[in-house]
């Protein structure tokens, strides 16, 4: 969640070492070598969806209207949401879904963003469904055997019977609820329901884009080549070149989790000029989980705000507290398949 300001050292670094042209009001800003200057804020929250809603078909773009259909059924949503808890309400079932921390927390968005003048149905842009491509039967295997992101609340030990091991460590955790890394926030970056600011740094030969969930910074060598295959990392390695105004970015060398597919992925990211407040962001990711590349698009617009420390577990109690309450559990269980009789 959102925390106060840590200063990183390493961006401080960076600016100082980033001479920039000096653009007129307008303008795109340039560096001393003529290049886009991608360096600022930039704020995507949007409720555009990343998969294209089905009954919109191939239809890449929306009505002024029907967007603005959709920007009052998020207001209202937004307003219903925010409104105070019942004082009188009942208690949540016993193992049953408490639910998140309150909306105003979340960063939805007011509406969906437009690129070329037009309101986009969804991020995804290819297949021309704007869906996600099918996965292939390795993939279905891979995903069905993956660590969860929220395993079931029964109010017992079930793992205990069905020989699961969602909370045997932190390891059986994906690296999401580890508060390690959020994939869906770095490569390939797209809207999420909160913490969507990226703070990019330029200079002549580097590229850095500090996420703000997860706290995680990327760096891409502009010109580099890629290290060799077997040095890998969690948001893979990143090489950039310029094809005119746009900075190509090739990401490769994921780690291969089990919730994380790392092997065989590779990501292309391309930066554009929008205007003189935005960015154009694409990317198409190749992934051998899927039967076919997805591509998506969508606008980054400057913001005057800050990115903030994801401080997510709080010094980390949260993993710690859930381990104990399995381990609880467990005891409980075994108690009562002892006085049972059974072994």
């Amino acid at each position: 969640m959102r925390k106060p300001l840590i200063a990183i050292a390493v961006l401080v670094g960076l600016v100082a070492a980033a001479p920039a042209a000096v653009a007129a009001e307008g303008e795109i800003k340039r560096t001393a070598s003529g290049k886009p200057d991608f360096t600022g804020v930039y704020d995507i929250s949007s409720i555009t969806p990343f998969s294209r809603p089905k009954d919109f078909g191939e239809k890449l773009t929306l009505t002024p209207e029907e967007a603005q259909a959709l920007a009052k059924r998020r207001a209202d949503t937004n307003a219903a949401q925010d409104a105070p808890s019942d004082p009188e309400r009942a208690a949540p079932e016993e193992g049953g879904n408490v639910g998140a921390y309150n909306n105003f927390w979340f960063e939805w968005g007011s509406q969906n963003f437009m690129i070329d003048g037009k309101y986009r149905t969804s991020v995804l842009t290819d297949p021309p469904n704007g869906q996600m491509p099918a996965m292939t039967e390795e993939g279905k295997k891979r995903a069905a055997a993956a660590p969860k992101f929220a395993w079931p609340n029964r109010g017992y030990a079930w793992w205990l019977e069905s020989g699961d091991i969602p909370y045997d460590g932190p390891e059986t955790n994906i690296v999401g609820v580890r508060c390690m890394y959020q994939p869906t926030a770095s490569v390939a970056i797209r809207p999420l329901p909160y913490n969507n600011v990226k703070t990019i740094v330029q200079t002549e030969d580097h590229f850095m884009i500090n996420i703000e969930w997860m706290h995680w910074t990327r760096v891409v060598r502009i010109g580099g080549e890629h290290v060799p295959a077997d040095y890998t990392s969690l948001s893979g390695d990143s090489i950039g070149w310029w094809e005119g105004d746009t900075l190509v970015v090739e990401t490769t060398n994921f780690r291969d989790m089990p919730d994380l597919r790392g092997e065989g992925v590779r990501v292309v990211e391309r930066f554009s000029p929008g205007d003189a407040n935005s960015l154009i962001y694409s990317f198409t990711v190749e992934n051998p989980e899927y039967e076919a590349p997805y591509s998506g698009e969508l606008p980054w617009p400057k913001t005057t705000g800050k990115s903030y420390e994801y401080a997510c577990h709080e010094g980390n109690y949260a993993m710690g507290n859930t381990l104990r309450g399995a381990r609880l559990l467990e005891s409980e269980f075994k108690k009562g398949q002892s006085s049972s009789g059974q072994e």
